[in-house]
């Protein structure tokens, strides 16, 4: 194990997180190989009354993976991974990343549904749920959990799957890091690729208000193989893009069709017909596309979600006004579709409810300085302000930051919120797991 301290030369490159608006300082950073080295440090942290917080990818937006003046439990050096190709099933180190998974499963042409950012870490995108490009056909990646390894507030180490502590195993699919140290997390993988038809497709910012509800409808449409998201951004440099687009709002279709690619371009081709300006959805690298919309590193990033049953009109009208002052070159506003496998048997084996809502808002506040990410934070609430009205209170907490019990509670509902507060009870009574979206014991 490698301890860190303020005074050790890597220390500020192991403190560091994705979203430059966190800027936490450690008492230490434990950076642990195995089992034995978590339960070391745990010991270390309760001799010594630190808070703790545990990191892998560091991709909380919430900085929930960093904390002052704790110990830091840093699992980055996780990194096996193992892949049985006849049977699909992958198990993976705490430490990976999704873009290190993807590209050893790929290699059998196998998939998990996988983070839409390459640089998200398996551990923590599983343990809160993980919606990916594939969910639609796959579930979530904790839909294709077979078990987890970790280590408790006590240093014990134990095993959740669907015939050991069952309990836990429930708690682990959506209630986050509150139960332990994921130290491994094995997989049923699906067959996928390696090559997929996906892309972007692309239409000036002038056309948002007639590609908007057109969008809608063809997604509402779409089989479930087909995963699918509308983003407003604003068009970057590219030979591919027209110089009349660069720098202004446009409006991207994300699409990506779980099978074979003659199927999935021809699923595309109703989206093809609204006449894109550019179309770089083809038959591309699963694993490549899985990278091609990664996060700008060193921005200061704030975020936020709703779920949605429906989008009328009226609704559609406030995320083209939003896009329209987007509050920055890199901010971004995304509604995803739901639907198929995200919903139904899967959904209701899991703590996390309204699954069957169909779509979600994600605006994406990011900016390179900290004023402008101000005013991007200003620009995530007003949006969400005014969309309440057409979403439904459900909500995915790997999309959004610190905002509170009641939207902790509003991911579960009542029932399964006093569920997991029972799980929390029975593998961490003291609370010591809570650097993240906490449950709190039950009778705490």
């Amino acid at each position: 194990m490698k301890w860190i301290n303020p005074d050790s030369p890597d220390y500020d490159p192991a403190r560091k997180v994705f979203n430059a608006m966190i800027d936490r300082r450690p008492a230490v950073i434990a950076q642990c190989s195995n089992d034995a080295e978590v339960a070391e440090a745990l010991r270390y942290g309760r001799d010594n009354s630190l808070a703790i917080a545990v990191r892998a990818g560091g991709h909380s937006v919430a900085g929930m993976s960093m904390n002052d003046g704790g110990l830091v439990i840093d699992v980055r050096p996780m990194k096996s991974i193992q892949v049985d190709p006849e049977s699909g099933v992958v198990t993976a180190g705490a430490g990976l990343t999704w873009g290190e998974f993807d590209r050893a499963t790929q290699e059998h042409a196998l998939a998990v549904t996988g983070g839409r950012a390459s640089t998200t870490g398996v551990a923590g995108f599983t343990l809160g749920g993980g919606s990916g490009w594939l969910e639609r056909s796959y579930g979530f990646a904790c839909d294709s959990l077979v078990s987890v390894n970790l280590v408790t507030a006590d240093g014990d180490r134990v095993t959740a799957s669907a015939t050991e502590n069952r309990e836990l195993f429930w708690a682990l699919h959506g209630g986050g890091g509150n139960f332990g140290v994921a130290t491994s997390l094995t997989f049923q993988a699906h067959r996928l690729g390696p090559v997929v038809h996906a892309g972007l497709m692309l239409w000036p910012g002038e056309a948002a208000a007639d590609i908007t509800p057109a969008f809608r409808d063809l997604a509402l449409a779409a089989p479930d193989g087909v995963g699918l998201a509308l983003l407003y951004l604003t068009a970057w440099p590219e030979p591919l893009i027209p110089e009349r687009m660069v720098g202004r709002m446009a409006v991207a279709m994300a699409y990506l069709y779980a099978g074979d690619p003659e199927e999935g371009s021809e699923h595309a081709r109703p989206f093809r017909e609204l006449g894109p300006a550019v179309d770089l959805v083809g038959d591309t690298n699963y694993a490549d596309f899985q990278c091609s919309l990664d996060d700008p590193p060193d921005h200061y990033n704030y975020w936020s979600a709703d779920y949605h049953d429906d989008l009328p009109d009226e609704a559609l009208d406030l995320f083209v006004e939003s896009a329209r002052n987007l509050p920055d070159a890199t901010s971004q506003q995304l509604i995803a579709r739901w639907g198929g496998a995200v919903g139904g048997n899967l959904g209701a084996a899991t703590p996390l409810i309204n699954r069957n809502a169909a779509w979600v808002s994600h605006p994406y506040g990011i900016s390179p300085t900290a004023e402008e990410g101000e005013r991007a934070k200003a620009w995530v609430k007003d949006f969400r302000a005014k969309i309440a009205p057409y979403a439904n209170g459900g909500v995915w907490l790997n999309f959004i930051g610190n905002e509170g019990q009641d939207r902790i509670r509003a991911a579960f509902g009542n029932g399964n919120y006093a569920r997991l507060a029972r799980v929390k009870r029975d593998f961490d009574p003291q609370n010591i797991f809570r650097g993240n979206q906490n449950i709190l014991p039950a009778g705490s």
